[in-house]
């Protein structure tokens, strides 16, 4: 009886949850195709086609712009989740001097008001000629999503230990064969995470790009936003539409490119399979 009860409430909060998370996409998906919705209209009053016709006409290079910032935000979480790793095993698993200076660091850009941190940012990045730059895009989102990696891959780190490899190398395997073959497979959930987490905060910032891309350096949401500022529902709900598919699609493709490394998971075991 209290299994039943609890599995009841289980379910009741997955339907909840479902439901919290698909009214705001069917109401983006109404207003991509209305023309007026007058309050206190439940349904949208007249339907159009112009956020569509608009949106996927040959000025607005919606294809080109979100393509490009793809791969940006795709590079920044590359990068993002190989630093993150490298400093949570060096903050985890070896002592040096410095070692709380750096772990202070590595979260610092989450306790500086961001308004700040990007006017200090800019001005530094104008003196190292990075600023309107893809390079200096990369940097920012970078030090935006460092802090998330680091977190997520110092607790998952921290859980793992050192102890495994250790034994590797009491057996005769190199440093690089212990991480590859004891480390790495046990980390790929926390890789996995780390990725989306820095796909999404890279793609969704917006302030930080326009500064220091100077509008040279366009991504989908430097395209987006104006069009959600200015009040304009309809384009702003179609591009909301396209970003989040398109993130959507990266995690998805994330998640399948994991499942092919070269190891399984066979109850909670991980097996490398090199054939």
């Amino acid at each position: 009886m209290k299994n039943f009860k609890s599995n009841r409430l289980l379910n009741i909060f997955l339907y909840i949850s479902l439901l919290i998370i698909s009214v705001p996409i069917v109401i983006l998906l109404l207003w991509t195709f209305t023309a007026r919705w007058p309050w206190p209209n439940l349904l949208p009053k007249t339907y159009s086609f112009r956020a569509i016709k608009e949106v996927f006409a040959p000025h607005a290079k919606l294809f080109q712009t979100l393509f490009s910032s793809m791969l940006l935000s795709l590079a920044v979480a590359i990068l993002s989740v190989i630093i993150g790793t490298m400093t949570a095993r060096a903050l985890t698993l070896y002592d040096f001097v410095g070692k709380e200076l750096i772990a202070l660091l590595s979260i610092a850009p989450n306790l500086v008001p961001g308004t700040v941190f990007a006017m200090g940012i800019h001005i530094v990045f104008i003196h190292m000629a990075l600023a309107d730059t893809v390079l200096g895009v990369i940097t920012v989102h970078l030090i935006y999503t460092l802090p998330y990696s680091v977190s997520i891959m110092r607790d998952l780190t921290q859980s793992i230990g050192g102890r495994l490899e250790m034994q590797a190398y009491v057996l005769g395997a190199s440093p690089f064969k212990s991480f590859i073959y004891i480390t790495l497979p046990l980390l790929v959930p926390g890789i996995k995470t780390s990725i989306g987490m820095a796909y999404i905060i890279s793609s969704g910032q917006y302030f930080i790009t326009l500064l220091i891309g100077g509008g040279k350096v366009k991504t989908f949401s430097v395209l987006m936003v104006p069009f959600i500022a200015k009040g304009d529902r309809a384009l702003g709900s179609a591009y909301a539409l396209i970003f989040m598919m398109s993130t959507l699609l990266i995690l998805i493709i994330t998640d399948r490119v994991t499942k092919k490394l070269p190891y399984q998971n066979d109850g909670g075991k991980y097996r490398w399979n090199w054939n």
